[in-house]
């Protein structure tokens, strides 16, 4: 079970239309869509603030950008994770396989992507490869607000 800031995501574009905060299942959907993430078999249900989600994803990458997608969004505060990484079909002489499991990190106030791969790297410089992993939730940079949670890779 994951936690997120509950009233610091973004709004769907339904909530905002419909004047409603609370995401949907089909909402949500629609996100990991226009994200381009696919869950194989993915089933999404939203009990409340919780967002349950089965299926299964390509990679270990795959699962978490989905992971945070559904969960930095307006109205939710949990996200059960029930997705199954699947293995790869062949694996291939002198390439790794599976890639460690990131950390999340929540944004506080006064962060900027220097700050946290300093905190999280030991050097600033290296806030380049946490925007990539979270790219496409995150379309610049600078562009954090606290609350958000930010998939943190192995270095």
């Amino acid at each position: 079970m994951f936690d997120f800031a509950k009233d610091a995501g973004a709004a769907l574009r339904n909530a905002i239309g419909g004047g409603k905060d609370d995401a949907s299942a089909q909402d949500l959907a629609q996100a990991l869509q226009q994200n381009g993430v696919t869950i194989e078999n993915g089933q999404i249900s939203v009990k409340g603030d919780t967002v349950s989600v089965t299926g299964f994803a390509g990679s270990q990458t795959e699962k978490e950008k989905a992971v945070l997608i559904l969960g930095n969004h307006k109205g939710v505060a949990h996200v059960d994770d029930r997705i199954q990484v699947r293995a790869p079909a062949a694996p291939q002489a002198g390439v790794q396989q599976t890639a460690a499991p990131s950390r999340f990190y929540q944004v506080k106030s006064g962060d900027t992507l220097s700050k946290i791969a300093k905190e999280v790297y030991g050097d600033a410089n290296s806030y380049n490869q946490i925007f990539e992993a979270n790219r496409p939730m995150l379309s610049d940079p600078d562009k954090i607000y606290p609350g958000q949670v930010l998939r943190i890779p192995q270095h």
